[in-house]
């Protein structure tokens, strides 16, 4: 496993495509992980790859307090997508023989070897990236249907809001709440594909029921 040259383009994009759909190198919290990669990068990744630049800049906000996060910081090549080669080791090998060989022919057609199979495996990797699909952004969303008085048919309106039909729209649980006067709104809670559909579509949708609802609010709004 591993990113192989941080400092070269492709374990750039490697770095990205592996925090395509993670906040951490490791786990659910800032660790010492992210610390090593962290330090292996020399600068910050460009811009347009936007999940290594987003990872950078949170981890960069823990500068002070990167000694003190968890875990225990483990050599470079232990982190990273574990089907592509760590060249980390074979480059300290590569290294330390460089201090004996004076010459050092062999090690530089050892060295091209390693990035020549690196390359193959990131492309490997890359290709693989590209064919898995695409994961959907979706919300969770919890209205509030307020009603025009005490005697509208509640569990008509209800009825009428979940009637509401869509692709990438899903109902949940509701309920009753008091407002005021005798009178009581519904509250219900959908999970929605962001591309699909947005609160102005619900909106419009539930106020054209306009015989028993008199307006929709957004209560709570969470990315999933």
């Amino acid at each position: 496993m591993g990113f192989g040259d941080l400092r070269s383009s492709a374990g750039l994009r490697l770095l990205n495509d592996f925090l395509a759909d993670k906040s951490y190198i490791e786990g659910h919290v800032p660790s010492q992980a992210d610390v090593a990669v962290f330090e292996a990068l020399s600068a910050p990744p460009p811009a347009d790859l936007f999940h290594a630049l987003r990872w950078y800049k949170h981890i960069q906000s823990y500068e002070r307090q990167k000694a003190s996060l968890p875990g225990v910081k483990k050599a470079l090549g232990k982190y990273g997508p574990a089907d592509v080669e760590d060249a980390t080791a074979a480059a300290t090998d590569s290294k330390d023989d460089d201090d004996i060989d004076l010459f050092g022919s062999e090690d530089e057609e050892e060295s091209e070897e390693s990035k020549r199979l690196r390359e193959e495996r990131l492309a490997q990797y890359e290709s693989k990236k590209s064919k898995k699909p695409a994961l959907i952004a979706k919300s969770s969303i919890l209205l509030d249907v307020k009603p025009w008085d005490d005697e509208t048919d509640m569990a008509k309106l209800e009825e009428c809001v979940r009637s509401i039909q869509a692709d990438g729209l899903v109902w949940g649980s509701s309920k009753l709440l008091p407002v005021g006067y005798g009178i009581k709104k519904l509250q219900i809670q959908c999970v929605v594909e962001d591309d699909k559909v947005g609160t102005d579509m619900l909106e419009e949708r539930i106020t054209a029921f306009e015989d028993y609802v008199q307006s929709m609010d957004v209560a709570a709004f969470n990315k999933i």
